[in-house]
This record gives C-alpha cells, sequence and structure tokens, in this order.
C-alpha cells in the first residue's frame, strides 16, 4: 500500500459505531402502532436495520404479516417513524464501549475519518452531534447524500473523498452484509464488528477482520498495515 497521503477510516454508524436500535425500535413501534399493530422487540429490530428507514418499516410490517400495503401507506408509515425518530434520536443510542476512545486514538495519528451511512445525512448528523462525535469526522455522507447509497460503490468513494483521503489509503468499518458488499465493490478493505446489526453472522459476512470490541481496532488496523 502507498505511504503517501493520510491514511483514511470510513465507519457505518447504526450498529458500528452508536447502539442506535433502543431508538430505531421506538420509532418503528409508533408506526406499528399507528395501525394497530404489536411492537417489535429491540432484539428483533437489531436484525432489521441497515437498508434505510423505508426498508425498516418494511421489514416491520412483515414481522407483523403485512407484506404488501401499498406504496402510501408505507410512505405515511415512514413518515410516523421518522418524526418520532427524530424527535428521540439519542434518548436510548449511546457510542460502543471504547468507540470514543479510539476515535481519540486515531485523531491523534491524523487519520482522516468519515461516516458512511443509509440513514438520512440530517439524522446522522445529528446524532453525531448529540452524542458530541460530529467533530472526530472530516465527512458524513448518509442516504440522500448522493444519488446512490451503500452497497453502491461510489457512496463509499466519495465519502473517502470528502473525508480528505484516497482509496488505496482507506478501510471500511460496518457491521453488516451492507459494508462489506460496499468494500467489496469498491475495492477496499472492510473490518466488521460483531456487536452490530445483521442477520448474517459476523464470521459469515466475508469481512477481513472481525471484531468483538473497539480495543481491537487499532492492533488489527496497524497489524494490516492499514494504519500508521
Amino acid at each position: 500500500m502507498p505511504a503517501s497521503g493520510p491514511f483514511c477510516a470510513i465507519f457505518d454508524l447504526d450498529g458500528t459505531l452508536v447502539d442506535t436500535a433502543p431508538d430505531l425500535a421506538a420509532g418503528m413501534n409508533a408506526a406499528m402502532a399507528d395501525v394497530g399493530l404489536p411492537p417489535v422487540p429491540v432484539a428483533t429490530v437489531r436484525h432489521l436495520v441497515g437498508r434505510g428507514a423505508r426498508v425498516l418499516v418494511e421489514r416491520g410490517l412483515a414481522i407483523n404479516g403485512i407484506a404488501h400495503p401499498g406504496d402510501g401507506e408505507i410512505d405515511r408509515l415512514v413518515a410516523i417513524f421518522l418524526s418520532h425518530y427524530r424527535e428521540n434520536i439519542a434518548a436510548g443510542s449511546v457510542a460502543y464501549d471504547g468507540a470514543v476512545d479510539v476515535l481519540k486514538a486515531l485523531s491523534a495519528r491524523g487519520v482522516r475519518m468519515g461516516v458512511c451511512t443509509n440513514k438520512p445525512t440530517d439524522l446522522a448528523v445529528k446524532l453525531l452531534q448529540l452524542l458530541e462525535l460530529d467533530h472526530f469526522f472530516h465527512a458524513i455522507l448518509g442516504a440522500d447524500a448522493l444519488p446512490v447509497k451503500k452497497p453502491h460503490p461510489e457512496h463509499l468513494f466519495e465519502t473517502i473523498r470528502r473525508s480528505g483521503g484516497a482509496v488505496e489509503r482507506a478501510v471500511m468499518i460496518g457491521d453488516s452484509e451492507t459494508d462489506v458488499a460496499t468494500a467489496r465493490a469498491a475495492g477496499v478493505p472492510v473490518i466488521v464488528f460483531s456487536h452490530g446489526y445483521t442477520a448474517i453472522a459476523p464470521q459469515d459476512l466475508g469481512a477481513d477482520v472481525v471484531l468483538d470490541h473497539f480495543d481491537g481496532l487499532l492492533p488489527a488496523l496497524t497489524a494490516a498495515g492499514l494504519a500508521p
């Protein structure tokens, strides 16, 4: 890997940096309650996240036995979900243990950092601001930042560019099949955390490295020659 230029670490948000499932579940269940459906447990929601608000609502409906409610009804329920979630976005969401220490260490090393997420950009920024994490990142690109989103590689490429990095000196850090597919399409190494949101076992996602805790991230990056 070329030695010139700053190293760039691009993070997914939900299930990677921040455990957002409690607040996502609350938003989903506000939508479910509107149509008289029972709440979806937080533990179940952890396996439904990763493809954006609309897919999350569709999956919640499917769990409750409603497969095709119509686009108009889905649009209405997504609006309910987003309204509730926007007002309660950091009520129960917390950074994963060790995440802040690693972000501080990477920042001190001059690593360029960005967030590449399928959450709407304004919600991603709001969440990171409320958790006082936004200052670590040189770019935050949500699902609406470009005409395409993960797993399309251009979402990752543009996050790298806006972060001030180069593809050949970058790594994707995520938790799901979407993150791995994005990294593979972009030709970028990928690390996943086992604490995240995926219906597939983390060890079966095809990542270069699987970690159980943020304590292992710096050693893994250094061992792989992916960090200064």
